[in-house]
């Protein structure tokens, strides 16, 4: 009786580990970042947050998706269509301070001159100053004093 040749054994498949996702969301909630990914034992696992409010049907990996109740101002005036925009030149960590405990560079309202420094960001172990492109009043802040930003990310509104 002829013996069948054995099939190489199926790959195991990981469980989609729920828990990380939920950590992983709440990182990009705590950091304000919009994608976040990890790679672990030969598993890799990426949770992004897309721009638009939207409810979908798509992979868990494209979960969290925020519907808010009630706009808010940010939501109604959106930063990166609007001509005053500051965006981050660089990837870093931006700081409305020039130190801890210290005052602000710019506020809301504040009146700005072109050059004038509206916040640090650190890349790479150095304090980039960030100007003012334009004079005027500063009319949104949309970063966190110590915040991860990304390259192109809405800072602040200028008119």
């Amino acid at each position: 009786m002829a013996r069948k040749p054995e099939s190489p054994p199926m790959p195991k498949i990981p469980a989609i580990d729920h828990d990380a996702i939920r950590e992983l969301a709440r990182l990009l909630d705590e950091t304000g970042l919009t994608e976040i990914a990890i790679e672990q034992d030969g598993v890799s696992l990426r949770v992004a947050r897309h721009a638009a409010p939207a409810v979908s049907r798509g992979r868990a990996a494209d979960i969290p998706a925020m519907v808010a109740t009630s706009p808010s101002p940010a939501a109604v005036l959106d930063p990166a269509q609007h001509p005053g925009l500051v965006a981050s030149p660089m990837v870093g960590t931006a700081y409305r301070r020039p130190e801890p405990g210290a005052r602000a560079f710019v506020e809301i309202g504040s009146q700005v001159k072109a050059g004038e420094t509206l916040m640090i960001i650190e890349a790479m172990k150095t304090m980039n100053q960030i100007p003012a492109p334009r004079s005027g009043t500063v009319i949104q802040i949309l970063v966190e004093d110590g915040q991860p930003v990304e390259y192109g990310e809405p800072l602040m509104i200028i008119e």
